[in-house]
């Protein structure tokens, strides 16, 4: 979801696209709208509860984001790399002013559609891959490959600023989200503890706070939000419910000009 929180304001949408955000804490039915969060749409108690207003015979998972149609009150789409790809131009003639920002230019695609494949399945999702593992093997078979791909990345971001073509694109956007959870949630709750963002991978780190730094940027990352609802939410791996209070490396500081 946090994918979709960056295009957002980076495209001017937010006059025309509005938000809601779930409850942190997911519980047994899903992600919950309460305490602060609510549905200012239709008073769900539950994100569950959208999905079933747009087929009351949903049988599959309730997700966040939720891209949601008010004039014919349905779902859009759920699946966040198809929500930017849509609000990456879709809604250019509303914004003319941003028409001119491209995360996915015609003449990177090719490149920004490989490096997302393996940088998906071995970092984003390969964290989860990690943390989730209930057997030695299966942690080891993706925490050494995660760790592989962070190498690469800093590699790539030793001699570029971005990942593709030296510019802002997709690319980052995606891997920038997890970056940004690995050192206060993906080091310790999920075990994937080879080396840390802030002492190992200095481009990287560089790259981090640059994108951070950037115009209403920061604004969307919830730090309490994001740890709150790992270590609070995922009680099979931390039972005790207890959050660290350390928030990984200041990404405010050092300017990045």
């Amino acid at each position: 979801a946090h994918r979709t929180l960056l295009v957002r304001p980076l495209k001017g949408l937010e006059d025309i696209i509005s938000l809601d955000v779930v409850h942190w804490h997911m519980q047994e039915k899903g992600w919950p709208f309460k305490d602060g969060y609510e549905d200012s749409l239709y008073g769900a108690n539950f994100i569950r509860e959208i999905y079933f207003k747009a087929q009351p015979d949903y049988a599959g998972r309730f997700t966040v984001p939720v891209l949601w149609d008010k004039k014919t009150e349905t779902i859009v789409n759920n699946e966040s790399s198809e929500i930017i790809r849509m609000l990456n131009t879709a809604f250019d003639k509303l914004v003319p002013s941003k028409a001119g920002i491209n995360y996915y230019p015609a003449h990177l695609q090719p490149e920004i559609d490989a490096i997302n494949e393996w940088i998906y399945d071995t970092v984003n999702n390969g964290v989860y891959k990690s943390g989730f593992a209930t057997t030695q093997t299966a942690y080891e078979n993706n925490v050494y490959p995660l760790f592989a791909s962070l190498d690469r990345i800093e590699a790539i971001l030793s001699k570029s600023d971005y990942l593709v073509g030296n510019t802002l694109t997709e690319a980052d956007l995606r891997l920038w989200t997890t970056i940004v959870r690995f050192d206060p949630v993906y080091h310790g709750h999920f075990k994937c503890n080879i080396k840390s963002i802030e002492k190992d991978y200095p481009a990287m780190l560089k790259w981090t706070r640059r994108i951070y730094q950037m115009d209403k940027v920061a604004e969307t990352v919830n730090m309490e939000h994001i740890k709150k609802h790992y270590y609070q939410s995922h009680l099979q791996i931390n039972p005790t419910g207890v959050v660290p209070v350390g928030n990984g490396p200041n990404l405010a500081e050092p300017k990045i000009v």
